[in-house]
């Protein structure tokens, strides 16, 4: 197994972001987005899935925070993509239910190179804090399309918010860590195809 992490940058006119990602980590983040929900959520992400994380992000958060989130979640979907090189010995393959309080939260991936986005989830509050919540739609689309993903994203249930949230995007970094694990058993990619 080599280095499997990358640096993603993108600058448009709404925002510069930076990404530097650790498949092979120890579940630390350094995040600066100036989004500071956001930030809480990958930093959950990052600990729960093993990920080294570096996010710098310098996007305009005056107007709101799509842009910034948007970009974020490309370079990281890109970051995942070159990371994985031609995916030879993953498992491909990744699922995690997690409880958070009164919420349950399930993610089950396909790291198939053929990006698709079920997204089952609705949150009772339309902001966590001066976070847009329907931004989670966003992060998880604009991620499974740039890491060329199959991703299912469902609440089953739950109360708060802020907990619903908390509960995919922990999901999101376990079901994701078992998708990238190394199975000594697969000695290509795993496809009768021969390729993803």
């Amino acid at each position: 197994m080599g280095n499997r992490s990358a640096e993603i940058r993108r600058e448009t006119k709404e925002t510069r972001v930076r990404v530097r990602l650790d498949l092979d980590g120890r579940g630390k983040a350094q995040l600066k987005t100036g989004v500071p929900f956001l930030e809480h959520m990958l930093d959950l992400f990052c600990t729960h899935g093993l990920f080294d994380l570096l996010v710098e992000a310098d996007g305009d958060i005056e107007v709101d925070d799509h842009h910034t989130v948007e970009d974020i979640a490309i370079c990281l979907g890109q970051a995942i993509r070159e990371a994985l090189g031609d995916k030879s010995g993953i498992r491909r393959y990744g699922q995690a239910w997690i409880p958070m309080d009164e919420s349950l939260g399930q993610v089950v991936l396909d790291l198939s190179n053929r990006p698709h986005l079920e997204f089952r989830a609705d949150f009772p509050a339309q902001r966590v804090g001066c976070f847009d919540t329907e931004l989670v739609h966003e992060f998880f689309w604009k991620l499974a399309l740039e890491a060329r993903m199959n991703l299912h994203v469902i609440l089953h249930y739950g109360g708060n918010t802020h907990h619903r949230i908390e509960a995919l995007f922990k999901a999101l970094g376990r079901a994701l860590d078992e998708a990238v694990s190394i199975d000594s058993r697969v000695t290509s990619v795993p496809s009768s195809k021969g390729v993803l």
